[in-house]
């Protein structure tokens, strides 16, 4: 219990700092830009960099015994059998646009994987946290219990994805096997689509290329939530790459159909 809850008030002291990073410089125009990739633009900012350094100061101080996954710094080895994998701006592209879609992802994972994760939106003042026996939302309108959507069909159902920026041609092809069949398509949410999962607003995100600093906030509060985060095959996601996260098994199980069609 002691750990438990120092876990949970070591994260929402990462999160707070890294809102406080991020904020400082949202919707700057001055921002410097760097490129971690030139054959396509995978932007950096110094945003990222103060974000994860922030957290990385306070788990030094607190949690030294524990490792650390960083998007902008990379790994710290630890003793604990537990690692932080942090993605101090999800969204980065939104970030540089002003749009409020991005977020600070925050996650506690041992060796099967994530057991508790925040996904913080600094801007609106949104916090996501799945895990460790809790499953809520606080705002500015105050704490909601988290919840995903009940089963209804594909036909019915709202998608969320990156497509058509992320992903091989293959990858795009099996995206739109299931697009096609959804009734509305949101595109371009970044980690805030599923924090909307977990809410109960959506029932699909669909991605591809994820790294596993993308995704394991999202899988612990989606899955406190009731709902599931899987590879496209139904295998596990914490290594990132090609991921399905839906509300429900049965609109999974129809989702899965068509992606591997």
């Amino acid at each position: 219990m002691d750990d438990r809850n120092s876990i949970i008030e070591t994260a929402h002291e990462l999160a707070e700092a890294a809102r406080g990073a991020a904020l400082a410089l949202f919707r700057q125009p001055s921002l410097d830009v760097d490129n971690k990739a030139p054959a396509h633009f995978d932007p950096v900012t110094a945003a990222d960099r103060a974000a994860e350094d922030a957290m990385r100061a306070i788990l030094a101080r607190r949690r030294p015994q524990d490792a650390i996954l960083g998007e902008e710094r990379g790994r710290t080895e630890g003793t604990s059998g537990l690692t932080w994998v942090l993605d101090p701006i999800d969204g980065t592209r939104a970030f540089l646009c002003g749009a409020p879609t991005w977020g600070v992802l925050i996650a506690v994972s041992d060796a099967n994987g994530p057991i508790y994760g925040l996904i913080d939106q600094p801007h609106i003042g949104e916090r996501f946290e799945g895990g460790l026996g809790l499953a809520h939302v606080i705002g500015p309108h105050g704490t909601h219990s988290l919840r995903t959507r009940a089963p209804r069909p594909l036909a019915e159902a709202f998608l969320s994805s990156t497509f058509p920026e992320i992903g091989t041609a293959e990858d795009e092809a099996a995206f739109r096997r299931v697009k096609d069949r959804a009734r509305l398509t949101r595109y371009g949410m970044d980690c805030y689509a599923y924090a909307l999962l977990a809410a109960g607003q959506i029932d699909l995100v669909i991605e591809a290329g994820l790294q596993p600093y993308d995704i394991h906030a999202p899988i612990a509060v989606i899955e406190a939530a009731g709902g599931l985060v899987t590879d496209w095959t139904g295998g596990p996601a914490v290594q990132g790459g090609r991921v399905l996260a839906a509300a429900n098994p049965a609109i999974h199980a129809e989702a899965t159909a068509l992606l591997n069609a």
